[in-house]
């Protein structure tokens, strides 16, 4: 017989002949939740787009959300009374109407679970369904893994500690702002977890590798759920649903990892039931799970350099990058000294990102204002306040303008950046005591 269409061996297509009664409920479960999920959940599909995410309007990755919208809305004010929206443009993946999605799906899952079960409450087993819906549920964690491990192999998700909040006193920020800026402080650091999260993505792309995938997987992603609940991160349902893939992923492997693992036995040879009956489409197939990885890798790849060359570290830095500590501060010629009760002069600016700079209230707040920075004049725009730039020296500038018709002149001097502990510390293989400060 030709091997392109003999059959896959004995070993891989030996399934039990009856699941118990408990595993066909959970599996029928599963099936119905977990599959909607990820097709309901855009961050999902947005890994598969690839370099395409760059000219695909962002509101197009919503349609799956916006379908249902209607049908959650209604299911929030009947069920939860509320009446939640989702916000497209928030960033927030625990918004209110997640959470009734989240409902939603759990109850439409029961349902469908005890509907399946009563009409097909016959069948033994669902072998073939397994398969195919491994492979679902596989590439879909697969695309997530890559997607958030290059965000931080290339770093981006965590960026480098902005300039403000080189200023900001540390009891004003929040849980999740210090775990952003802790990760970001130690890019050698973020860049390792996201190799690991890259490494689980390859490896479950990789059939032969699956198993391995899911596992490094299920470790990562406990880390991850971890810190989202701790830090108050709102990536707690997609990273909770991912820890429950990894989970299912490993469930028919788990009796032999755990006797590997933690019972020091022997390593049986790993089941892997094939997709189709003949070598040559299972070659076929995983050539195309291959060139997915690939493409998802491709796209992880350019989006990532394009955001750290546009937003992140390797971005141009605007015209007079810095913090400015303000020296003297003047209105319409009478001097302003420095009191922490006065409302109207500043304590610094802080030019960091195109468009915008930030201004430093003498009682220490921080206010961020729309602004046009160029290397002779500064303007901002509430309220609008043209300043003409005048060099003072190296590290030195003076600002003359106007605001609502009075006249300001200051005199700030830039803040050495490399002198702060943050920045300069640096890394020690002999230290006599902690460095705590």
């Amino acid at each position: 017989m030709n091997s392109d269409h003999s059959s896959v061996s004995s070993d891989e297509q030996q399934v039990p002949a009856r699941w118990p009664l408990p595993v066909r409920i959970a599996f029928r479960f599963c099936v119905l939740y977990l599959g909607a999920f990820c097709l309901v959940i855009s961050q999902i599909l947005l890994a598969y787009t690839g370099v395409l995410a760059q000219v695909i309007p962002a509101n197009w990755l919503q349609w799956q959300l916006m379908a249902i919208q209607p049908l959650t809305r209604w299911f929030g004010r009947t069920v939860f009374d509320v009446d939640a929206r989702f916000n497209a443009m928030s960033g927030s993946g625990d918004q209110a109407a997640f959470w009734v999605l989240i409902g939603f799906l759990l109850i439409a899952a029961v349902v469908g679970t005890v509907v399946w079960s009563v009409l097909d409450r016959r069948r033994p087993a669902y072998p073939r369904v397994a398969v195919w819906f491994s492979l679902f549920l596989r590439l879909c964690l697969g695309g997530q893994m890559l997607t958030y491990g290059f965000a931080k192999l290339i770093p981006t998700q965590m960026p480098s500690p902005s300039l403000d909040s080189l200023v900001s006193p540390f009891g004003t920020l929040t849980p999740m702002a210090v775990l952003w800026l802790q990760t970001g402080s130690s890019h050698p650091y973020e860049m390792i977890l996201g190799s690991v999260e890259v490494l689980a993505g390859v490896l479950l792309f990789i059939p032969r590798t699956a198993t391995a995938g899911a596992l490094l997987s299920l470790f990562s992603m406990t880390q991850v759920f971890l810190l989202n609940m701790t830090f108050d991160v709102p990536v707690k349902i997609l990273s909770a649903h991912l820890l429950m893939i990894s989970a299912f992923l490993l469930a028919p492997q788990a009796r032999r990892l755990v006797g590997v693992l933690l019972l020091g036995r022997a390593s049986a040879r790993e089941s892997r039931p094939g997709l189709f009956a003949s070598r040559r489409a299972e070659r076929i197939a995983h050539g195309l799970q291959l060139a997915l990885g690939v493409w998802v890798v491709i796209g992880c790849v350019v989006i990532g350099l394009d955001t750290w060359n546009t937003y992140g570290d390797g971005r141009e830095k605007p015209p007079h990058y810095g913090i400015w500590n303000v020296a003297e501060f003047s209105i319409d010629g009478t001097a302003r000294p420095p009191l922490t009760t006065d409302p109207v002069r500043w304590q610094r600016l802080i030019v960091d990102h195109p468009g915008v700079v930030t201004i430093q209230r003498m009682d220490g707040s921080l206010v961020g204002a729309p602004a046009d920075v160029q290397p002779d004049h500064v303007v901002l725009e509430q309220p609008t306040t043209n300043f003409t730039v005048e060099p003072q020296g190296p590290d030195a500038i003076r600002l003359d303008g106007t605001s609502n018709g009075r006249r300001i002149t200051m005199t700030l001097r830039r803040q050495d950046l490399d002198a702060l502990p943050l920045r300069s510390t640096g890394f020690h293989w002999v230290q006599e005591s902690p460095n705590f400060g």
